[in-house]
């Protein structure tokens, strides 16, 4: 009989383990009821773990059955059914389902729009699922800066994707806001990092009573025109970029040659802030090396003991 009994706890425990795990990786969807922004990714382009490799930092997550996907970030508006989506990653099969089922369980929902940032492959490249190979979408908006505009309508195989209608080009332009509603509005703005087709921009997204900042790729803070610090202050949310953590984080290749703001650069350049303005700021944009990737890391630990955070898939911010 206490066999029995030890086993069935057993059993209980063991369940809610299972169901605690797997809350942190997508919690159980729940329908939301306002205007609000969810995490949908938050490695660097080639997500996690990355292709060949066999280091510490990837060899466990191998036969992790939840691998974590790549940046991205997702706007829903439950009143009007309507979901819109940041970058459209070598994941967003998987991120489009997410998104859509916040407003309903039973359905995949394609988005309204997509706002593209650059042309690296984990902002741009999941574009060919909407195309006839896959899902042969109608008329999907992607909202594209003028360099990218120009790069999607005559480069193969965007320019396909155009011509047969899957997707529906909208030019949009550095600091001028679209308004998607009345209870949405984003604005891009161009932000320096290495362009080799296309600008890179960040979002000011506004919703009906919050705003949030999304800088996933930027090169570093003082290239930068504008001060990081006083846009935070502007807005209730901040994900910002966090590719490395530190210096010589990447040991086979320079790094000056991958510039990102360093996490431990951010430390310093913000460190002088508010605690309210700091606890504003999301990390988001892994590297497979960023030790903010693994649970309970000391940097993990670092970070919230600063009074930054970290952004998971599966968080959701009202706007």
């Amino acid at each position: 009989m206490l066999n029995k009994i030890a086993l069935l706890l057993f059993l209980v425990i063991t369940a809610c383990d299972i169901k605690r795990d797997n809350s942190e990786n997508f919690p159980s969807t729940k329908t939301v009821s306002k205007t609000s922004l969810v995490i949908l990714g938050t490695a660097q382009d080639a997500g996690y773990p990355q292709i060949g490799c066999t280091k510490s930092c990837c060899t466990n997550k191998w036969s992790d059955k939840n691998s974590t996907l790549v940046t991205s970030i997702g706007i829903i508006e439950p009143k009007e059914k309507k979901t819109y989506l940041f970058e459209a990653t070598p994941d967003i099969k998987f991120q489009i389902k997410k998104l859509s089922s916040y407003i309903d369980n039973n359905s995949i929902q394609l988005p309204n729009g997509i706002f593209l940032t650059h042309a690296h492959i984990g902002h741009y490249t999941g574009l060919m699922q909407l195309g006839r190979e896959a899902i042969n979408a109608k008329n999907i908006q992607v909202f594209s800066m003028p360099k990218m505009f120009d790069y999607l309508s005559s480069n193969g195989p965007w320019n396909q994707l155009v011509e047969l209608g899957n997707i529906d080009l909208k030019a949009i332009s550095d600091n001028t806001e679209v308004s998607v509603n009345s209870n949405l509005k984003i604005t891009p703005f161009i932000v320096p990092h290495r362009g080799e087709y296309t600008e890179t921009v960040g979002y000011k997204i506004k919703g009906p009573h919050k705003t949030a900042l999304f800088i996933p790729d930027i090169d570093k803070w003082e290239k930068w025109e504008i001060s990081i610090e006083d846009e935070i202050k502007k807005v209730d949310y901040a994900f910002l970029d966090a590719t490395f953590y530190k210096n010589g984080e990447v040991g086979n290749r320079d790094m000056s040659q991958i510039p990102h703001p360093f996490v431990e650069e951010s430390f310093k350049r913000l460190k002088n802030m508010t605690s309210n303005d700091k606890s504003k700021v999301y990390f988001i944009h892994f590297n497979h090396t960023n030790p903010l990737l693994q649970k309970n890391s000391k940097a993990q630990k670092e970070v919230i003991n600063l009074g930054f955070n970290f952004a998971k898939e599966g968080l959701i911010f009202e706007l």
